[in-house]
């Protein structure tokens, strides 16, 4: 089996040398095309007003000047030579990818671009107690509970038009898997904090609260708050259904009006 792996922390992060392991215990055909610095956020941005650089560190492993979309775009159609991988994985992302957060996540981008090129694609992303500058991350949790977790998945399959989005808990014990849907908070995490520099110039800086939701029963967040691990399949049709049926029932019937009014 041929895997590609990518991330959004960067070729250097720890979670991608977390994924390489993990990788590297289903196959032996692991190539790694990951952006040159961080691209957190990122979502699905490809990088169209200026050139992409491609920096070879080994065989198997490049490094794109670019965003996670980028990289994999890359990856599958000119950097892995050969055959086209059996399957993509994204991560591990430093932080857990749920609810509405996965539209801005570029872990989660990545997974969606190999799906989008026709190929099986898997975000991972694990809980962390918080950036903690230069010390190491631990993935312990993904790095035991991935590869077998993984290897149930490709043995069940799932549809060609969406991709898996797993969340570690913190704890590397054992821990049950949920296969739930995406949530959304009820509260606002996400803020802006303005600033002043040493020149006397305003900025700001964004973050996030650890205020926590109150998830429904079934979701992703539900899950991680259990510490449980969540598999969510996700997929980009972003059409509202229902409002969908809504507006087409209500405009037909003004049309109608209208043609009556106007005989």
């Amino acid at each position: 089996m041929r895997i590609l792996l990518t991330n959004d922390d960067g070729i250097h992060a720890q979670g991608l040398a977390a994924l390489e392991a993990i990788a590297t215990s289903l196959s032996d055909d692991v190539w790694i095309c990951a952006p040159e610095r961080e691209q957190s956020g990122a979502s699905r941005a490809l990088t169209l007003s200026e050139p992409l650089r491609v920096r070879a560190l080994g065989e198997r492993r490049f490094a794109v000047q670019g965003t996670p979309t980028d990289c994999v775009m890359l990856g599958l159609q000119e950097l892995v030579k050969g055959a086209k991988p059996d399957l993509l994985l994204s991560g591990v992302n430093r932080g857990v990818n749920l609810a509405e957060d996965v539209t801005m996540s570029g872990t989660v981008a990545g997974a969606i671009e190999g799906m989008a090129l026709g190929v099986p694609s898997i975000a991972l992303s694990q809980m962390t107690d918080g950036y903690r500058g230069d010390q190491r991350e631990d993935f312990k949790a993904a790095e035991r509970h991935a590869p077998q977790l993984l290897a149930n998945l490709l043995a069940i399959g799932w549809p060609g038009d969406a991709v898996l989005n797993i969340n570690f808990p913190i704890s590397e014990g054992d821990a049950d898997v949920a296969v739930t849907r995406q949530g959304f908070r009820d509260v606002r995490t996400r803020y802006a904090e303005k600033r002043t520099d040493l020149r006397g110039r305003d900025y700001y800086w964004l973050g996030y609260t650890r205020e926590p939701s109150r998830p429904s029963e079934g979701t992703d967040l539900r899950a991680a708050y259990e510490g449980k691990i969540s598999v969510t399949p996700l997929h980009i049709d972003l059409t509202h259904h229902d409002a969908l049926a809504t507006l087409r029932l209500e405009m037909t019937g003004r049309r109608s009006v209208s043609t009556r009014s106007g005989e």
